[in-house]
């Protein structure tokens, strides 16, 4: 099992979400999810929202944020990944959009409110795939069987399973349910399951080894850094090497 982790950027700062970017590739992360700040992020709980809010304060924009991803692919040698809403990929030009992440060095893209069922008008997988971009498709416990067959056939990177109802933040406790639907995931999609929304602890890491081929980890992240009195990037990375510590996360996998 792998471990993706997750920034926004411009969050506190510039420099500190780059510093944060920096601890989670020192760490053993083997993917970083940087997310490009919006106004209403509707899949984020609190955590992030409030992240999301600070960074747009701190001006951050379109540009910036695929300049941070520039810098860090200079640095990092692992995939980045950009997770954003459609709005503002849609503002800034679709095709474009996907060019100009290509040419920052990004591995993929994860647009939860981009729905399938909209490729034959907007043609999302059609211009990440001209861009050598990864469309991760973003799934729940309530997608229908019908439209897991449907994604897929474009599905491609891995598929990005969201743990349960509700938006992203620290849980206490996984779904009683999740291993049923990860098992029934797997009946259709044959590439990689990555895990989100409310992965905070080892103990949660360790129950999805067997069921997750990636576990994402996001909200907790930023409330390490919160809390943190003196050094909050020794405080993630000595999160992050416990959390790597008790688990095969090095295992080698196909992912390209």
């Amino acid at each position: 099992m792998k471990l993706m982790t997750h920034i926004v950027a411009g969050y506190p700062t510039t420099e500190e979400s780059e510093k944060i970017a920096m601890a989670m590739y020192e760490s053993g992360a083997s993917f970083i999810e940087v997310q490009m700040p919006f106004s209403d992020p509707i899949a984020d709980g609190p955590t992030i929202m409030k992240a999301n809010e600070i960074a747009l304060q701190n001006g951050m924009t379109t540009q910036k944020c695929l300049k941070i991803v520039k810098r860090l692919k200079r640095k990092i040698k692992i995939p980045i990944l950009i997770m954003t809403y459609f709005n503002i990929v849609f503002n800034y030009g679709l095709e474009k959009f996907c060019e100009d992440a290509s040419n920052a060095g990004v591995y993929g893209l994860i647009i939860p409110d981009i729905p399938i069922d909209e490729e034959k008008h907007e043609h999302y997988v059609d211009f990440c795939r001209k861009n050598n971009l990864h469309p991760i498709q973003v799934i729940s416990p309530i997608t229908s069987s019908l439209r897991l067959k449907t994604i897929s056939k474009v599905a491609s990177g891995f598929v990005y399973c969201i743990s349960t109802h509700g938006t992203t933040g620290v849980r206490a406790q996984m779904d009683s349910n999740l291993g049923k639907y990860l098992k029934n995931v797997r009946k259709y999609i044959k590439i990689p399951l990555a895990v989100g929304f409310g992965v905070s602890s080892k103990e949660q890491v360790e129950l999805l080894d067997k069921s997750a081929d990636i576990v994402v980890i996001g909200s907790k992240i930023i409330d390490l850094y919160k809390e943190a009195k003196m050094d909050k990037i020794g405080a993630i990375k000595n999160f992050l090497k416990t959390i790597m510590r008790v688990n095969p996360l090095y295992k080698k996998q196909n992912l390209s």
